[in-house]
């Protein structure tokens, strides 16, 4: 039997274990978790990894090369740099704002980046390991986004860049921040990591700024297990961030590949003698942060599923909000701006001021049931443990983050959510709420 026919007869054993180890079970009200999120994936997801596993080219490959043109297609952008998770996107996103190689904009030790404090630990902590300092903005309560009106006054001369998340997939004030960034010289790096598919002005979010993210860990709208991935139009940006990625290598050949500058022994750079391999010449202090053949090769499957995907975010948040929009008087739900359309990656509640009980009290009796929450990240980083020692600044005061940190949490939307689990939901919450109305 030959290679080939031994490649079909595994495919179809694979197919058939999918078959029988991810059987579907029975939604069980109250005995079946109905999880803030969760990967949903067939047999493709698995025969694909199976066809990687067989080419036993472990590290980025021709998945990688196809995954990355994929999602070039999807975004609309030139360049798309896979790396190993969202977190690392986010590292290599704003240490490439550091490259000697963008002269006197790049970011220096003790500049200044404008954040805010109700964000997930990764999309700040890169700034204080790049040696700048946070400069937080409190965040308006109906979008849990940055409140784009105190942006400019926080502005001072160290203040090199932006760095913020679209929250839970609802786009910040883009037109505004893209205004001011233009205005001040700013970079700005979009946080899409739970924004992938969200869209402004009929654009989708990742593609305003110099740098945009993304993760595809399980709870992501798409997963590869670990990954993430970074696009930008910006040629320059690209070869930094693949340099910073790949060891901070100056050379640029793809992965099994060399010379394609077609000089790799005719390079005079730094205190090197002439002709030194370029393959092992450093321009920065970089890492390695490549994610192997076999992710992307999930991440393709999974990519195909995407605009399904959104459809059913977009679906089960507004389920939820017919479902509960009753209770305003308890809570306040997201809003998002006219010229947004959320790809939403949960549905966010937070509690208003002397409604007769607290976050922990709804979030146990939703827990109980067998239904998760989650809180808003970090809530306010500045009182994490880790934040003890680190140099930071605020701006005017973060009342609002504060407000959040103790009355949001959320649930999940996830294409997995049907309609029977949503309607188990929202029965849930009537009967939780039952007792406070009078």
């Amino acid at each position: 039997m030959d290679k080939e026919k031994i490649k079909k007869e595994i495919f179809k054993k694979v197919k058939d274990y999918y078959g029988e180890a991810f059987k579907e079970g029975k939604f069980v009200p109250g005995k079946t978790y109905v999880s803030h999120a969760a990967r949903v994936f067939d047999e493709k997801e698995i025969l694909l990894l199976t066809e990687s596993a067989l080419d036993f080219w472990l590290t980025e490959g021709r998945f990688v090369k196809k995954f990355e043109k994929e999602f070039c297609r999807f975004m609309n952008v030139p360049f798309t740099i896979l790396t190993n998770s969202g977190s690392s996107a986010n590292l290599l996103a704003l240490m490439s704002l550091t490259s000697p190689k963008l002269g006197e904009r790049r970011l220096k030790p003790g500049d200044e980046v404008i954040a805010v404090a109700a964000a997930f630990p990764t999309t700040v902590n890169p700034i204080i390991q790049a040696g700048c300092a946070p400069v937080f903005v409190d965040i308006d309560l109906d979008t849990l986004n940055i409140d784009s009106s105190k942006i400019e006054k926080a502005i001072t001369k160290k203040t090199k860049a932006i760095f913020l998340a679209h929250t839970l997939g609802n786009p910040f004030d883009l037109n505004k921040i893209m205004k001011i960034a233009r205005k001040n010289n700013l970079f700005v790096i979009e946080d899409a990591c739970d924004a992938l598919g969200s869209s402004y002005n009929g654009q989708l979010v990742g593609t305003f700024g110099d740098i945009a993210t993304f993760s595809f860990y399980p709870a992501h709208h798409i997963t590869m297990g670990e990954g993430g991935a970074l696009v930008t139009k910006d040629p320059k940006l690209k070869m930094i961030i693949r340099s910073f990625r790949d060891w901070g290598r100056d050379c640029w050949c793809d992965t099994g590949c060399d010379n394609t500058c077609q000089k790799r022994f005719d390079w005079k750079l730094g205190e090197l003698p002439y002709g030194f391999d370029h393959k092992f010449i450093y321009s920065h202090i970089g890492y390695n942060l490549k994610l192997t053949e076999m992710q992307a090769a999930v991440g393709l499957a999974q990519l195909d599923k995407l605009p399904e995907f959104i459809k059913k975010r977009k679906r089960n948040f507004k389920l939820f909000y017919i479902g509960l929009e009753k209770y305003e008087k308890y809570f306040i739900f997201s809003k998002f701006l006219p010229e947004s359309d959320p790809s939403w990656f949960g549905f966010p509640i937070t509690l208003k001021k002397g409604i007769g009980f607290n976050r922990k009290e709804i979030v146990d009796y939703l827990e109980k049931n067998k239904i998760r929450t989650r809180m808003l990240f970090a809530g306010n980083i500045t009182k994490q443990p880790y934040f003890k020692n680190i140099s930071y600044r605020i701006f005017g005061n973060l009342k609002n983050t504060d407000y959040a940190m103790e009355n949001t949490f959320w649930i999940g939307v996830y294409p997995g959510i049907t309609h029977e689990m949503a309607n188990y939901v929202i029965r849930k919450f009537d009967e939780f709420l039952k007792k406070y109305e009078v």
